[in-house]
């Protein structure tokens, strides 16, 4: 839990001392690899605000206040499991005043443009970090949203700016990680991801090829019907994203279970389906996905260092 005093002293650092958010970024201490000690990544989600993307089951705006927020980031980040977070820099900055994000990763968003529900939302342009911020404040990756829809041209300039992005953090020896997304427009006009195994793959294989060097790619990936088929399309390291909770928590973990067993998944990240559970228990929800990628396939890490 934030306490009052906590909160307080972010709000009077945020109006005061910008210096700070510097000062947190050069002081945090990293952990020396990518890998925790068993060979897996476990990361939380929480750059979904950044587009505007703020609903959960059927609260629209479940993810707007930003104490609770960050409160139950805080609960997830504590559990020893959880390796670090993904988010935007508001959010990074925020978890850094904190002090919370120590020998954690740090992955910064990059694309947030593509606000939920406007017109270009397909035309993801880059909003969030860019590569020389990332390497600039020792961030551990950059993570990129690419929807793949046939039908919109604003997907074109989605791909040019992953694949500049890919490049510009290769250049500085950094990973990448590529979130590709089939999606489609239903009777409505509204987008709706594709979860079939034919269009995932081929996903796959578009992203891979993204950029001068595919050396410092990572893939994240939802979990599939047929995870063997999508995630055997690449030899790239991927990860599992946890996606839109659905009415079963079971199911939603008995999935990631599956995609978690193929050889080329590392490790999981998840948003809102461990921050804001049905129940309201984060850290269940986080202990019951940190068992489900321990029994997976546990790696050495000496694999990818």
């Amino acid at each position: 839990m934030i306490s009052d005093h906590d909160w307080n002293t972010l709000l009077a650092t945020r109006a005061n001392r910008p210096d700070a958010v510097l000062a947190a970024y050069d002081e945090r201490r990293r952990r020396p690899g990518l890998l925790s000690p068993h060979g897996t990544l476990f990361l939380v989600a929480a750059d979904h605000p950044g587009r505007g993307s703020l609903g959960v089951g059927g609260d629209a705006l479940a993810m707007a206040d930003r104490r609770d927020l960050l409160d139950r980031l805080v609960t997830a980040l504590e559990h020893p499991d959880v390796d670090g977070v993904l988010g935007t820099p508001d959010v990074i900055e925020e978890l850094l005043l904190l002090g919370v994000l120590e020998d954690k990763v740090v992955i910064g968003s990059m694309n947030r443009g593509g606000l939920a529900g406007a017109s270009w939302e397909i035309d993801d342009r880059f909003t969030g970090y860019d590569a020389e911020a990332i390497d600039r404040y020792r961030l551990d990756g950059g993570k990129m949203l690419l929807r793949i829809v046939d039908a919109d041209a604003g997907t074109i300039p989605t791909l040019a700016g992953c694949a500049r992005a890919v490049s510009e953090l290769a250049d500085r020896g950094i990973r990448a990680m590529i979130e590709p997304l089939p999606y489609r427009r239903d009777a409505s006009g509204r987008l709706v991801l594709d979860r079939s195994t034919e269009a995932n793959v081929r996903a796959v294989t578009v992203a891979s090829a993204l950029g001068t060097t595919s050396a410092y790619t990572w893939l994240k990936l939802p979990a599939t019907d047929e995870p063997d088929k999508v995630a055997g399309a690449t030899t790239l390291p991927t990860v599992v994203l946890g996606g839109v909770p659905s009415a079963d928590p079971r199911a939603d973990l008995s999935s990631w279970g599956r995609a978690l067993a193929q050889p080329a998944v590392r490790g999981l990240v998840v948003g809102r389906a461990l921050l804001y559970p049905a129940d309201g228990d984060v850290r269940g929800a986080v202990d019951a996905a940190a068992r489900v990628l321990r029994a997976a396939n546990p790696r050495a890490a000496e694999v990818i260092v």
